[in-house]
């Protein structure tokens, strides 16, 4: 919700008026300097959107303000083009209402289009999340990262590498929804409050890597664009693309890193296919390269990566994972159930290439059980068993 500066005003105000912690007001506001407010600049409050009423007879700020439960200052702060001692029946008037309740509800079907949807309204209201694209796909669709919390220690979480993997997807969305949704309201998750988190982490997700690939198993060869015939042909004119793992070029998007790229090349398909496919040569692939280079430039602290399916979480790569690995995934299995795995006979992952590349602790999580695609009335348990996941990725 957005508010106009007036004379002595302040970020520290507005916290108190509207009971937002300050930081999070400061976060929703970069390019205002908190210290030197202009007046008539405007603000975002987080956690607010705006609602109207219309003014009926005998009505004033103060019994409107009775009846909202709100301080009659907020009021006048959500109209500063009203007289309150002329207010005239008929006229419509702001109502400051705060959002108790989950924004993001319908996680079915979730294409690209649709979390872009719901990124532009979990970002009009919790203007902390910051969004910007780290690159794009084969057909051009933004690689879109978000990024909350104001901490030094940076960390990752990604999904969707695996087209028909997209469930994966909608847990991470529904996360980010009621993380910001606690900060806003004080609200504790799992009995842990969140706001020490924001202070001491800054999340990095990127929540559909694959972005083509879940568009194609989810809407089938029209979602291909000029892409079409080649993916039928790939697919044997199945129309069926449901197995469909790669991304819209028939490269395996997991398939993609250099850590020892060169033996998955040996043992797995060798042109383009609807899975497996490593690719020409490392890092072929925008997707891929895109997710490189973000953890190029971002000093991550470990990186985890959503898949599906067998409720393991996969740690090691050639003995580089450092120490703390064991503790963090340890923590993980505990508040997961799932069962931890150190080493398997697969390479050229994500995980792999970063545990190679920077001796930091990267993990695969492989949620739910049985035949991908899961079916999606497996997610209220996938998601409550990834929860305490993605939690401790933010106290670990």
């Amino acid at each position: 919700m957005e508010v106009t500066i007036r004379p002595n005003d302040s970020l520290w105000y507005y916290s108190e008026l509207f009971d937002i912690p300050l930081v999070l007001i400061e976060q929703s506001n970069l390019s205002s300097n908190p210290y030197h407010l202009t007046i008539g600049e405007t603000v975002q409050i987080p956690g607010y959107i705006a609602t109207s009423r219309q003014i009926g007879r005998n009505d004033s700020f103060w019994n409107i303000a009775m009846e909202q439960n709100l301080p009659v200052d907020m009021l006048q702060l959500a109209n500063p083009l009203i007289d309150p001692a002329n207010l005239q029946v008929g006229q419509h008037i702001t109502i400051p209402q705060r959002v108790n309740q989950l924004l993001l509800m319908d996680f079915n079907h979730y294409t690209f289009d649709q979390m872009v949807r719901d990124i532009e309204q979990l970002t009009a209201v919790y203007p902390f999340i910051r969004q910007r694209a780290i690159g794009s796909s084969v057909m051009g669709k933004d690689l879109v990262e978000l990024q909350i919390g104001s901490g030094s220690k940076h960390v990752h979480l990604d999904g969707s590498f695996h087209a028909n993997e997209w469930i994966t997807t909608p847990v991470i969305m529904r996360f980010i929804n009621e993380y910001a949704r606690a900060l806003t309201n004080k609200l504790p998750i799992r009995g842990l409050q969140m706001l020490p988190l924001f202070l001491n982490m800054n999340l990095s997700v990127v929540p559909m890597v694959n972005p083509d690939g879940v568009n194609l198993v989810l809407n089938g060869a029209s979602a291909a664009g000029p892409y079409r015939d080649e993916v039928l042909v790939l697919n044997n004119q199945n129309p069926d693309f449901s197995n469909w793992k790669a991304n819209i070029a028939g490269v395996d998007l997991n398939n993609q890193y250099p850590a020892r790229w060169d033996v998955e090349a040996a043992r797995k398909p060798n042109s383009p296919q609807p899975r497996d496919y490593p690719g020409p040569h490392p890092l072929s692939e925008p997707e891929a390269l895109a997710m490189a280079q973000l953890a190029n430039t971002r000093n991550f602290w470990r990186v985890n990566a959503l898949h599906t399916q067998g409720e393991v979480i996969y740690w090691g790569y050639e003995g580089l994972e450092p120490p703390a690995a064991q503790e963090i995934v340890s923590e993980y299995s505990r508040v997961s159930g799932y069962r931890p795995v150190r080493y398997i006979d697969s390479y050229a992952g994500y995980k792999d290439w970063f545990i190679k590349e920077f001796r930091r602790p990267g993990f695969t999580v492989e949620l739910g059980t049985g035949v991908n695609p899961l079916p999606f009335s497996q997610f209220e348990e996938i998601y409550q068993e990834t929860l305490g996941i993605m939690l401790a990725n933010l106290y670990m």
